[in-house]
């Protein structure tokens, strides 16, 4: 399953946002977007909420950038809707 992900880096905590009208997950990072940590951080929250190991999550694209996708386990439950309530 492949996740698209909009990223806001330096909050006070990382944490799930939202989830946009085009199914784009939005997430809070703690990290500073310096030397991967952000990256890194992000792959570990996602881990840690969809209870998988690090090692299944793939960083697409977005490297260096606020937006990202996400490769994860297709039998993967995410804890959160990928859908937008109406």
């Amino acid at each position: 399953m492949i996740l698209s992900i909009k990223v806001t880096p330096k909050a006070k905590r990382t944490e799930y946002v939202d989830t946009m009208a085009d199914g784009t997950l939005k997430i809070r990072l703690k990290a500073v977007p310096e030397n991967g940590k952000a990256n890194e951080e992000l792959v570990a929250f996602l881990a840690k909420s969809i209870k998988i190991a690090t090692h299944e999550i793939q960083l697409l694209s977005g490297h260096s950038s606020p937006r990202k996708r996400i490769q994860i386990p297709d039998s993967s439950l995410l804890p959160w809707s990928t859908q937008k309530n109406p």
